[in-house]
């Protein structure tokens, strides 16, 4: 959530953050009212408890004639200490319930607009040309026996699939690559857990407006993750961190889960946009002077990622309007999809600023041993399946084969070129 005296010093900025959003200006109002109305709660409970304590000592010093009188007076300010303080519970709540909905406020650097306003920042690598038909993902997996749409769905319904063979391989491989790669740049690693508890969610800001896109376990009040964000952050709730030696950064591997609603029709064919998928998700936490330089350092190794695999891409700044509910910034790298003829988004990275960490409680001490609430930022260095099918589509070969990038090549046994009806076992790193 957003600091409440960034709110009451400067409500215009939050206004104009709204505005910028596209979102509701007048809860920025409803939340200046909550905030008067908890403060006058909170008065009147102090003033009615200091009333008490004066009365009680009162009490003790009443003589037998005052004593009923001044007792009398006693009984009927506990009682009204009692419904103060039930006010103040109830002004407390009504404070978190207009304070939740706002969303973090947008840097002054982010661009105005919304989904077709993004800015192109830079273009890196050539887009390749063909001498044959170009297939596109899904084509070139069942060619190759690394994607099994049809029996995906028979099992568990449209938007899933299997990665059989290569496809597992890949999976594999890429995952090994991206946590070895994040380990050598200083990432602790983490399997985080795909459920969590409501206040991990709503920690992170994943409820809310976006409660369409969660899958819920309603029997034990669990929530599937759509990205390991969600644990990374929670996994540190309600502790003071020493980022004393520099950011706390994980490298996280989780499946995530998302229901896409909204996006019917969009993506149908393939594995672009599914209701599954493994990630490794890099998470940091640092002091909120020190975000700005660690959101480029998160760009950066995602860059140095896909660089590695030899794809082309685009990073983009995204638009106030298409930010989600915790970014202040995000940019996004786009990578080149040839059956599309188009770059399409492959990962993210965000500066939450210090909004999830107010929510989930997360500080760290200062200079002066004093603590602050610390700022968390997210970056995706490898969504698995869209990356496979980035990779089929942009290295595939005329006879339906997929050449291997350098980097991948140790997680595949050596293998330089995957092919259809290939001997798996050659692309098995030796134990």
């Amino acid at each position: 959530m957003i600091d409440l005296r960034l709110v009451r010093e400067n409500p215009d900025l939050v206004r104009a953050s709204q505005r910028a959003r596209g979102a509701d200006e007048s809860l920025v109002d409803a939340l200046l009212a909550a905030d008067a109305a908890r403060r006058e709660a909170v008065t009147r409970a102090d003033s009615l408890r200091g009333e008490q304590k004066t009365a009680s000592q009162a009490v003790r010093g009443a003589s037998p004639e005052e004593r009923p009188a001044v007792l009398e007076r006693a009984k009927a300010l506990a009682a009204q200490v009692k419904e103060a303080e039930d006010a103040q519970r109830a002004a407390d709540a009504a404070l978190r319930a207009a304070h939740l909905p706002i969303p973090n406020v947008v840097a002054d650097e982010v661009p105005p607009g919304g989904e077709d306003d993004a800015v192109l920042m830079r273009t890196v690598g050539e887009v390749p040309a063909y001498d044959f038909p170009v297939r596109d993902h899904l084509e070139l997996g069942e060619l190759l026996g690394a994607i099994d749409m049809e029996r995906g769905a028979k099992v568990s319904g449209a938007r899933f699939y299997f990665l059989t063979g290569p496809g597992a391989l890949l999976e594999f491989a890429l995952a090994q690559l991206a946590i070895s790669r994040a380990v050598a740049a200083g990432f602790v690693p983490v399997v985080a857990p795909a459920l969590v508890r409501p206040e991990a969610m709503e920690g992170t800001g994943f409820l809310g407006e976006h409660d369409e896109e969660v899958y819920r376990i309603e029997r034990d009040d669990l929530y599937l993750v759509g990205t390991s964000e969600v644990a990374l952050a929670g996994m540190h709730g309600n502790e003071v961190l020493d980022l004393s030696a520099g950011p706390r950064r994980y490298a996280g591997w989780s499946s995530c889960f998302r229901r896409e609603a909204g996006s019917y029709g969009k993506d149908t064919r393939g594995i672009i946009r599914v209701h599954w998928f493994d990630k490794v998700e890099m998470f940091s936490f640092c002091p909120p002077e020190e975000a700005a330089a660690e959101h480029l350092r998160l760009l950066a190794w995602e860059e140095e990622f896909l660089q590695a695999l030899e794809l082309p891409y685009r990073v983009v700044d995204i638009a106030a309007g298409d930010l989600g509910t915790s970014a202040t910034r995000k940019y996004d790298i786009e990578a080149w999809f040839p059956s599309q003829g188009t770059y399409r988004e492959l990962t993210s990275t965000s500066d939450c600023t210090t909004f999830q960490a107010r929510r989930l409680n997360i500080r760290f001490r200062d200079a002066d041993g004093k603590p602050q609430t610390a700022a968390t930022l997210n970056g995706t260095l490898c969504a698995i399946a869209r990356t496979i099918a980035c990779l089929l589509e942009v290295h595939q070969r005329a006879d339906g084969s997929m050449y291997v990038p350098k980097a991948l090549r140790p997680w595949l046994g050596g293998v330089e070129v995957l092919t259809p009806g290939m001997d798996l076992g050659t692309a098995v790193p030796p134990a």
